[in-house]
């Protein structure tokens, strides 16, 4: 019954840190308008909050493992539904912004931890199921995020994107409380200067790449690019030194959690990148209104919430490599069936069927491969693995904007890309087919990036789902 209620928790907790990462998206013009504030301020809204919970995941899933992950995740479901009162009352884009940022604090301690927390009290054989339904909390989140989005905006008002977040968090908070305990503490210490340097280069380096996505090249952009990939070096160097860093840099040694995790990073940036850019498609070149765009590619997501249950189970017991594989094999003949078929006129039938096609792949990958990961880290750091898992899905989040942008940008004025991809511009005559030239190019290396995962998926090898040491499984 426990397990139960603390997996009910768990999915509430990946459900509201996914919706957030999309819920302002349909409302930004919205919110440009009511707030007083230009486009361009207000995208940071969005992104404030998966630039924070990028940087934070890694750092927060480390503070678990040494402070208790389930104190650390209950702390950041407070935070998130304090933050999420707070966003609704801002009566300015900037105070906004700075809720988001706070919001986005809590939604890295809520989903760094929940990973660690199902490896806490689930035993391997179980937690492809458990894995499951948080998969299913990810799913239907990202794209539930966009349809209340723009639900509540039009009949209710932007505030309430962020107010319907705190009955549901008044509620998980008090089941997290009582039902989810800390086990497994590590008795170490965090690595403060790791966590300085990591955090200050995800923040240069995604802040320049977003800039660039947005604006366009700069020399001060590329500076602070190149000096946050310098402060990746320094923190990998200082990473292999130090006895207690945040990162295990010898977990990576271990054949299937280092594919796994690469594996998953890479999907984030092909699959989401998908995402991205058939609403941009829909938006800019159909005419769709944003609402529209995201109930079109509704149907993708519904698959792979159904599936990834059943197929969490199914990892469990016949392992993740490969229902993971082919997962991700499905997922990237999703994409170059997009690049075949889609046209100025392509029917909406088709990219419906498409869709599915995709939501299937999801489903077999992400919940396959996340017990994959939490089943072989080590005991001590299952918090810091599941950060990492977060951290990268994050900047692969981020990476899916700035590609999708960049891409679109090449082949039509940058603000107007922009426009595209917050819905309020279409595209008119010729720029239509110039543009869909342009999104096929993009569907080619979201393909190839695809193909690389696929790849490592399988060479990740046989695992065991077994009581035993779980580093056992990636010898």
């Amino acid at each position: 019954m426990n397990r139960n209620i603390i997996l009910l928790v768990l999915v509430l907790g990946t459900l509201m840190a996914a919706v957030d990462g999309t819920i302002v998206l349909l409302a930004l013009p919205e919110i440009a308008q009511d707030l007083h504030s230009d486009l361009f301020t207000s995208i940071w809204v969005l992104l404030a909050y998966l630039l924070v919970s990028a940087i934070l995941s890694t750092q927060t899933g480390r503070i678990g493992d040494i402070y208790g992950r389930a104190k650390i995740f209950n702390l950041g479901f407070v935070i998130f539904t304090v933050a999420s009162a707070l966003c609704g009352l801002s009566n300015s884009i900037y105070l906004l912004i700075a809720f988001r940022l706070v919001q986005g604090v809590g939604g890295a301690m809520m989903s760094a931890n929940s990973g660690a927390i199902v490896a806490d009290h689930f035993p391997p054989n179980m937690m492809g199921r458990a894995y499951g339904y948080t998969s299913l909390g990810w799913n239907i989140g990202a794209l539930v995020g966009i349809v209340l989005g723009g639900t509540l905006t039009t009949f209710f008002g932007w505030p309430y994107i962020f107010y319907i977040n705190v009955p549901i968090g008044i509620v998980s908070v008090i089941l997290g409380v009582k039902y989810i305990k800390d086990v497994n503490k590590v008795p170490k210490k965090l690595d403060i200067v790791g966590a300085l340097t990591i955090g200050l280069s995800l923040v240069l380096i995604s802040y320049s790449s977003i800039t660039i996505a947005s604006v366009g090249l700069s020399l001060n952009m590329i500076a602070i690019l190149m000096i946050g990939l310098a402060l990746l070096g320094v923190f990998l160097y200082n990473e292999s030194k130090v006895s207690n860093p945040i990162i295990d840099l010898n977990a990576f040694k271990y054949r299937l959690l280092g594919y796994s995790l690469t594996a998953s990073f890479l999907q984030s940036i092909g699959g989401l990148a998908i995402t991205f850019l058939l609403i941009m498609y829909l938006q800019g070149v159909r005419g769709l209104s944003p609402l529209d765009s995201s109930l079109i590619l509704l149907p993708g997501y519904v698959i792979a919430s159904f599936l990834a249950p059943y197929m969490g189970r199914l990892s469990d017991r016949y392992g993740s490599r490969w229902l993971a594989t082919l997962g991700l094999a499905i997922i990237m003949l999703s994409v170059i069936i997009y690049y075949v078929v889609l046209t100025p006129n392509a029917s909406y039938l088709t990219i419906l069927i498409v869709s599915g096609i995709n939501g299937v792949g999801s489903g077999m990958f992400w919940p396959s491969n996340t017990s994959a990961i939490m089943s072989s880290a080590p005991k001590g750091y299952f918090g810091s693995i599941s950060g990492l898992s977060r951290t990268l899905g994050g900047i692969g989040t981020i990476l899916s904007y700035v590609i999708s942008l960049t891409v679109a940008a090449a082949a039509i004025p940058k603000y107007v890309a922009f426009e595209i991809f917050l819905g309020t511009s279409k595209l008119d005559g010729g720029l239509s087919s110039v543009f869909v030239v342009g999104l096929h190019y993009a569907f080619l290396l979201s393909a190839l990036i695809l193909a690389g995962a696929t790849v490592l998926s399988f060479m990740r090898g046989k695992e065991t789902r077994t009581e035993k040491v779980r580093t056992e499984n990636a010898k």
